[in-house]
């Protein structure tokens, strides 16, 4: 990925573990290899850590610690109330972006 579009991911990737949290619960390796799986290779976990930590102090999730078999109890993550907001005005403003966007590459003002 260039550092344009690893520019661009860092404005909207919230907004896209939001959207895979609006339909289902996952902890945070499962986000990460969720976004390889879709593209996102060069994501780093640390990356997606980090940006769980901030949506957790920010109240956009639920967490539960869920006991793992292979070590310490997981974070597992669910979108809640507040995050449903976060998430529908993140897609609002991404279809205004994206029109306007549009509208330039074809050369409309």
């Amino acid at each position: 990925m260039g550092k344009q579009a690893t520019e661009m991911l860092k404005g909207t990737l919230e907004g896209i573990v939001l959207a895979l949290l609006a339909d289902r619960a996952a902890y945070g390796y499962e986000i990460t290899a969720w976004l390889r799986d879709q593209g996102f290779t060069d994501i780093a976990e640390g990356t997606v850590y980090a940006l769980l930590v901030r949506i957790e102090q920010r109240r956009l999730v639920d967490v539960e610690k869920v006991p793992s078999a292979k070590g310490p109890p997981r974070k597992v993550y669910s979108i809640n109330a507040q995050g449903r907001e976060y998430l529908d005005e993140f897609w609002r403003t991404w279809s205004f972006l994206a029109e306007r966007l549009e509208q330039l590459r074809k050369g409309e003002k």
